[in-house]
């Protein structure tokens, strides 16, 4: 079981890894937009005037961006 304060500190870490992969697929084009709310959920446009997503938190993110960088990966290997 993990201790109360450590399980504050994973949310915390969780919290700034989703950030910082938001800043990075919206900085590569990757995606259009990722914003966290307020009660920790993040809202995902993949283009400019394209439908929301809502994720659930920042491990729902971290998941997506796993899942765009198989497929970044899968295209450049095809490209070859």
């Amino acid at each position: 079981m993990v201790h109360p304060s450590r399980r504050s500190n994973i949310h915390k870490v969780e919290a700034a890894e989703a950030m910082a992969w938001a800043e990075t697929l919206v900085r590569h084009g990757l995606l259009h937009a990722a914003l966290p709310t307020p009660s920790g959920q993040w809202l995902v446009q993949h283009r400019s005037g394209g439908p929301v997503r809502v994720l659930s938190g920042p491990t729902a993110l971290v998941d997506l961006a796993a899942k765009i960088q198989r497929l970044v990966r899968t295209e450049a290997v095809r490209a070859r």
